[in-house]
Parts: C-alpha cells; sequence; structure tokens
C-alpha cells in the first residue's frame, strides 16, 4: 500500500491573506497534479491535513479525486517545524492514506523514511506536488515510487 505525501499548493502571503490560504495560482496547480492523480486511478482511504487553511484548502481539492473513503481530516504532526521521527512511526503502510503538510516537515519525513536521518535531503518538494512512497516488506525499508509535480502535462 502506498503512502502519498503533499506539501500544500502556493499560498498567500500573512499581509494579503492572515490564514494564509492557497492562492488562485495555487489551487490551479493542485487542480492539476489531482487530474494527474485520476487518470493513474489514485485512491485512498483517508487525506489527513495539518489544520492549516492552505494544507486543508488543498486536500479538500485532492479529496474532489482521489475520493477518500473516511473523508479529509486534520492531524496533528504535520506542521513546518513538527518532528518528522515521532510522526514517522505513525505511519501505517496497510493502507492507502495522503499527508498534506508543510515545509521543511515533509522533506524532513521523507528523508528519515529513506535514510533514518532528517536533515539528510533526498526530494525537493514542490507546491501541490506528491511524493508516493511505499514500505517494501522484503527489505523492510521505505521506498519512493514516484513523484508529481504541477509542471507535468
Amino acid at each position: 500500500m502506498a503512502v502519498y505525501l503533499s506539501q500544500h499548493g502556493k499560498s498567500a502571503s500573512r499581509d494579503i491573506d492572515p490564514s494564509r490560504g492557497l492562492t488562485e495560482e495555487g489551487a490551479a496547480e493542485v487542480k492539476h497534479v489531482a487530474s494527474l492523480l485520476q487518470q493513474g486511478r489514485i485512491h485512498v482511504a483517508s487525506i489527513q491535513h495539518s489544520g492549516k487553511d492552505r494544507a486543508r484548502q488543498t486536500a479538500e481539492l485532492f479529496a474532489m479525486v482521489v475520493n477518500p473513503v473516511a473523508g479529509v481530516l486534520a492531524c496533528d504532526g504535520l506542521d513546518p517545524l513538527d518532528d518528522a521521527t515521532s510522526f514517522a512511526k505513525k505511519l501505517d503502510a496497510s493502507a492507502d492514506q495522503m499527508y498534506v503538510g508543510h515545509q521543511p516537515f515533509m522533506q524532513r519525513l521523507v528523508s528519515y523514511l529513506i535514510t533514518g536521518e532528517p536533515e539528510c535531503p533526498v526530494v525537493e518538494f514542490q507546491n501541490g506536488g506528491v511524493v508516493c512512497m511505499d514500505f517494501d516488506s522484503d527489505n523492510k525499508c521505505w521506498v519512493i515510487k514516484w513523484i508529481l509535480v504541477s509542471n507535468l502535462s
């Protein structure tokens, strides 16, 4: 089963929107990535997000096409400076799940899952992009299956 990790779409600056919701460009990029997920027939059990407006809006846009069985839920541990190692221990690869969070947390999470070190970057997230990971039960390790970014056609 897969774990889909996404950094929220581009958000407004605090002086324009104090809640830092998605910009029109950010929403359009997330919708584009969502359409690519739809073409791949991706479905998930749930989409969990940090609770911040930009992450919630991103999760809701993805939900329109990946049809999460358990819906879209706020989840602790996905904020920018949260501990990726603690969160990694809670990941469950028994059902397809999507998580929408922030930088630098998402990069640290992938780094920790792949190398065991959160500060050893292995992937550079892009706003609204998705990194698909899976647990290789034979080798007892996480692997990156693929990465989607908004500038793909």
